[in-house]
């Protein structure tokens, strides 16, 4: 890694290589409140967005709001992701009042109800987040053309250290290609936050009441097929205690041992716990960054291999999905990778499974079995299992082109951190080659990694992770059992009065 000085002074506003201007309106800034329409980093802490949004406000002198729109069952998203979205927000909602900001939160399609806010409030500025993800790229594109003319739209990247079009301007090959470029921006971008200012000007409407707890019932029930998780708590407060806190923190009291154990599936309190968090933008890698320097005089070697995968691997991943628009298929393989996958796709397979035996674990490897039963119930695969996981399904399957459609389907279904670049890098990389490079040539896989059980038994105690995942899905169906009978035993005392 690169040095990681950060500028003395803290800065007063946001940086303009962060900030891409979508639409420029007709009309000036102080003609109408600014509007924060916030998705992907739900946070009022080490949020570059809300930043400008406030800076902007606060230079027109005209009032702010945060908007969010609950997108129905995003990208497939159940009770598991969407509970703890929602529980982040309620949280969210309540920091965000004590700082004097409205939170509004609507369901539907944002392509409709964000422009019919803007036009209600008189907005003159939108502010968004950016997402490398085609779906919402589309849906910005559909609102910038539904605002008026006079609304400006601008786009800020805070969720990543470099901003993502700063970083590199092209589709980069690799962690080799695009690893020098983030580095020599570390300096100018891996900076502290201003402190954050109050709106100088109030909305008119305060304390908009949301009836969460309704609402997260809702979502409880419509995708109770994927239930929630109780080993990760939502919202800020929690995502600090995770990599700060005096009990468990992954920088006070794990990081040591994260360079050397991080890859052992059997030793998952070796791993930082914080993608959960960073995918909903419940904390910045930023402030995880900023944190981590303070503790790699002690532990070098670890907080170098920490950072290598917070800043080069995040963002390289976010580099795929933003310059490739085939990040999801086949047709976003590199060429050599296309070529090799087609060549074997007709090659004989030892199993052939469907979606349905693969979701049920129902295949003749145990150690694969145990690594889908862990998803499935605990919300969360282990790194290298998902590697192992993923080429297996390249194995059993017709093709590449079902093997990556099924693989980005249970992980996005399952995972509590789905639906992200991070996800859909690991199923290209596992089959399609993506960031990586050619191998010597087999069947099924062509010229693409492979990985096998034996290469697992010679990393780490394969019959130790089994039994381990047995264990921990018998203790989960146990603690929803007596979830289900404590319920039922309140539900007829309720009946009874």
């Amino acid at each position: 890694m690169a040095s990681l000085s950060t500028a003395s002074a803290k800065p007063t506003s946001v940086q303009q290589g962060r900030i891409q201007v979508l639409k420029e309106g007709s009309l000036p800034l102080k003609n109408g409140p600014v509007v924060y329409w916030m998705f992907r980093d739900q946070r009022l802490k080490d949020n570059w967005a809300l930043i400008h949004a406030i800076d902007q406000a606060n230079k027109a002198n005209v009032p702010l709001a945060v908007a969010f729109n609950l997108f129905d069952q995003f990208l497939g998203a159940k009770a598991r992701q969407l509970g703890f979205m929602l529980k982040g927000l309620r949280q969210l909602q309540k920091s965000l009042e004590d700082a004097q900001i409205p939170f509004f939160l609507f369901q539907g399609v944002a392509e409709e109800t964000i422009p019919k806010f803007l036009g209600e409030s008189k907005a003159s500025l939108l502010v968004t987040d950016f997402s490398p993800l085609r779906q919402i790229r589309k849906c910005k594109e559909e609102i910038c053309k539904r605002v008026s003319g006079s609304v400006t739209v601008h786009e800020v990247d805070a969720h990543n250290i470099v901003p993502i079009w700063v970083a590199s301007g092209k589709l980069e090959y690799g962690a080799r290609t695009i690893r020098g470029k983030i580095n020599k921006l570390l300096p100018e971008y891996l900076i502290d936050f201003p402190t954050l200012q109050p709106p100088n000007k109030k909305w008119d409407a305060m304390n908009l009441l949301i009836d969460w707890d309704s609402l997260i019932a809702d979502v409880l029930r419509n995708g109770a097929e994927v239930p929630e998780i109780e080993w990760c708590k939502p919202g800020e407060t929690a995502a600090m205690e995770v990599l700060m806190g005096n009990k468990n923190g992954f920088l006070t009291k794990r990081l040591k041992n994260y360079s050397t154990d991080r890859n052992n599936p059997l030793k998952p309190r070796a791993l930082s716990g914080l993608s959960p968090y960073l995918h909903f933008g419940q904390i910045s890698a930023q402030r995880c960054a900023l944190e981590a320097r303070g503790f790699r005089k002690t532990y070098a070697q670890a907080v170098d291999t920490f950072l290598e995968e917070l800043i080069v691997r995040r963002e390289l991943a976010d580099n795929f999905c933003y310059y490739q628009p085939n990040y999801d298929t086949i047709q976003g393989a590199w060429e050599w990778a296309r070529k090799t996958l087609m060549d074997h796709a007709s090659d004989k397979r030892e199993h052939i499974y469907t979606m349905e035996q693969l979701e049920k674990a129902q295949t003749a490897d145990p150690l694969w079995n145990a690594s889908q039963l862990e998803m499935v119930h605990y919300g969360k695969m282990h790194g290298f299992m998902r590697m192992y996981w993923a080429k297996k399904i390249l194995e059993w399957t017709m093709g590449p082109k079902e093997a990556i459609e099924i693989c980005i389907h249970l992980n996005d279904k399952y995972s509590i951190d789905g639906r992200d670049p991070n996800g859909y890098v690991g199923c290209m990389w596992s089959i399609c080659g993506v960031h990586d490079q050619g191998w010597r040539e087999r069947p099924v896989f062509g010229k693409i990694r492979y990985m096998n059980y034996a290469g697992c038994k010679r990393k780490f105690d394969v019959d130790g992770y089994i039994t381990y995942i047995k264990r921990l899905v018998a203790e989960m169906k146990k603690r929803k059992a007596e979830s289900l009978v404590g319920q039922k035993t309140k539900q007829q005392r309720c009946e009874e009065l």
